[in-house]
């Protein structure tokens, strides 16, 4: 296969792209962080293919994606995370995190929905944090709340391209941006464990990835009860 990996030079997508490149495919792996991109490529320097570029600008965007070859798969993952005081709202640290979340998942839509091939697949990386409201999480949850969103609505509109979308919502994986994290991280897994099976579940062409099961069955069961109780239970879990 021919895939494309945002956020490729650490956590998640890095492994991700390991991994692809370990089984023999050709992987496009885009990030900001250059030394870290070079690392995989030294692995595998037939295989990879290196772009370097920020997601929130549009003209990188551009410039990097507009005259690729068609893909199999892209796997949009870059993102980032910072907590908010709701008492003493940040409306740039919210917009940060909009901007690389969000805007940076629609800058590079625009330019490789047009590069994957009919019969492929379009994967936008969410976060088990959109099917609860969590407190800290304003800028973080609203963020991936709207990427589960616009996955939801691109896997109606891009039926008839015959492209397959898919909403990945992990929960708490250890990477270096969770590694910032200052509160207890129930379940955590690995890198490996979410490679595995995001992968599995990529082959199956399933809408909806989440896990470790246990921790986000949890959450989904809560997101159907009614708000006071959702309220009730996340303020009482989390001591607030």
């Amino acid at each position: 296969m021919i895939i494309l990996i945002t956020g490729a030079s650490s956590g998640i997508g890095k492994q991700l792209a390991i991994d692809y490149l370990d089984a023999g495919h050709k992987v496009y792996c885009c990030g900001r962080n250059q030394h870290a991109l070079k690392q995989v490529e030294k692995q595998f320097p037939d295989l990879v293919t290196i772009l370097n570029f920020e997601v929130n600008s549009l003209i990188d965007c551009k410039r990097q994606l507009e005259s690729l070859e068609l893909l199999d798969l892209a796997i949009l993952n870059a993102g980032t995370c910072e907590y908010i005081d709701a008492i003493n709202f940040d409306a740039e640290l919210f917009s940060r995190v909009v901007r690389v979340n969000l805007e940076g998942t629609a800058n590079c839509l625009q330019y490789l929905i047009p590069k994957i091939k009919r019969g492929g697949s379009l994967a936008l990386m969410g976060s088990s944090s959109s099917f609860v409201p969590l407190p800290r999480a304003e800028a973080y949850g609203a963020s991936k709340a709207a990427i589960e969103y616009l996955a939801r609505t691109l896997r109606i509109s891009l039926k008839s391209a015959n492209i397959n979308v898919t909403y990945i919502a992990p929960g708490f994986v250890k990477t270096p941006l969770t590694d910032r994290n200052d509160f207890p991280m129930p379940m955590l897994v690995d890198v490996n464990f979410a490679s595995t099976h995001i992968r599995k579940e990529l082959k199956k062409r399933t809408w909806l990835i989440h896990f470790p099961r246990n921790f986000t069955w949890l959450l989904k069961i809560v997101r159907v009860l009614p708000t006071r109780v959702q309220h009730y239970l996340i303020a009482k879990t989390l001591a607030y």
